[in-house]
């Protein structure tokens, strides 16, 4: 079965199985894999299986969609291949290997179409949109109860996690703890949490299985280490000194 693997930076934050033969892409929560950045339009592309093959389609996005370094409008997928949406990476893993020396477009695939190479100024006005999105919020969590290294967490990446694997901000402790607990999501408006793990999580008291927008003063609950997320004051900015 088709799996797809989306990366951001180097951090897997997300795995996707294909089960209905077609899966969605987009910024908007009706999508298969939703990605909250504005770099991404509500629905940008989608990856369907058509009998022993696997195509990618970009559906007229904004900033376009890019396999292996290259812009698509429609393309077919192999093992290894690598979609970029905005600034997040799908790694592609399946049965049929790309062939080592083809001859031409139409040999990849039927429906495929031309593609064009990215060139560095397209690759900046990617970047570009992404970085205007960037939060202007900044939070993080306060230790209640629980054993951890610190007592106070700032969380300052666009995705970050809580569990044991190497890289996450508030590392857990205990032989049955998840690997990943928890996915935490840093945006303009805010900051949001998707439970990712068997762990039951909970907040204020009520289990939660999907999605959950954070508030100033929510506690969090991950088995027995209990946190408290809070948003810091910004900072106003300064006028310039006045030349005399």
């Amino acid at each position: 079965m088709t799996k797809l693997i989306l990366r951001y930076k180097d951090a897997v934050v997300g795995e996707t199985r294909m089960e209905k033969g077609i899966v969605s892409i987009g910024r908007k929560p009706d999508n298969t894999i939703v990605i909250d950045n504005q770099a991404v339009s509500g629905q940008h592309a989608i990856i369907e299986e058509q009998w022993d093959q696997l195509f990618v389609e970009d559906l007229k996005s904004l900033n376009g969609t890019y396999l292996n370094g290259q812009r698509i409008n429609r393309a077919e997928v192999f093992n290894k291949d690598v979609i970029l949406i905005g600034v997040h990476a799908l790694e592609v893993v399946c049965d049929k290997e790309r062939p080592s020396n083809p001859k031409g477009p139409s040999e990849r695939g039927r429906s495929m179409f031309e593609t064009v190479v990215i060139t560095p100024e397209q690759q900046k006005k990617i970047l570009l949109a992404a970085s205007k999105a960037a939060p202007d919020v900044l939070g993080g969590f306060v230790v209640v109860k629980g054993s951890s290294d610190r007592k106070d967490y700032v969380f300052r990446e666009k995705v970050s996690t809580i569990g044991t694997e190497k890289g996450s901000v508030i590392r857990l402790k205990g032989f049955f703890a998840p690997k990943r607990a928890l996915l935490v999501n840093r945006r303009k408006e805010g900051y949001f949490i998707i439970p990712t793990g068997s762990k039951t999580i909970k907040v204020n008291g009520i289990p939660i299985d999907q999605r959950y927008d954070l508030k100033d003063g929510d506690i969090v609950e991950i088995g027995r280490l209990k946190l408290q997320f809070y948003l810091k004051e910004q900072q106003p900015k300064k006028d310039p000194p006045t030349p005399i």
